[in-house]
């Protein structure tokens, strides 16, 4: 059985990744008329597999594509614009405030099953 510690550490590690997501996304939304800028963003999926060292997924065959990305959180990579611009800026505003909302619901999520398994070991502590 894990431990408590184990329990809540996962959804802590998850908060904090969206919040870095977060503000990586706020920062290509407040550079979205700075020319030259390029849009960054970081892979939830790869950063929460790093810390939960479930790692990726190992490959069986030699016809098998592998994903292998070493970036770390503090190197995010840059996003490929859809539509070019002319000033070289890659943010494309409605792009970047799709993925800041959905990553803000994503949040909001990880934080209700965190009360609810809060709750849960608070039940359970009391005998209820």
């Amino acid at each position: 059985m894990n431990s408590i510690k184990d329990q809540l550490s996962f959804y802590g590690s998850a908060l904090q990744l969206r919040g870095k997501r977060n503000s990586i996304l706020a920062s290509n939304i407040a550079n979205a008329a700075t020319p030259n800028y390029k849009a960054r963003d970081i892979s939830f999926e790869d950063e929460i597999n790093k810390i939960s060292r479930n790692g990726p997924v190992r490959t069986t065959h030699n016809n098998h594509i592998v994903n292998n990305s070493n970036k770390s959180i503090n190197d995010p990579s840059y996003r490929e614009p859809l539509v070019a611009s002319l000033d070289g800026n890659t943010v494309e505003s409605a792009v970047e405030q799709m993925q800041f909302a959905e990553n803000t619901m994503r949040y909001s999520t990880t934080v209700n099953f965190l009360n609810g398994k809060i709750n849960k070991i608070m039940s359970a502590i009391r005998g209820e």
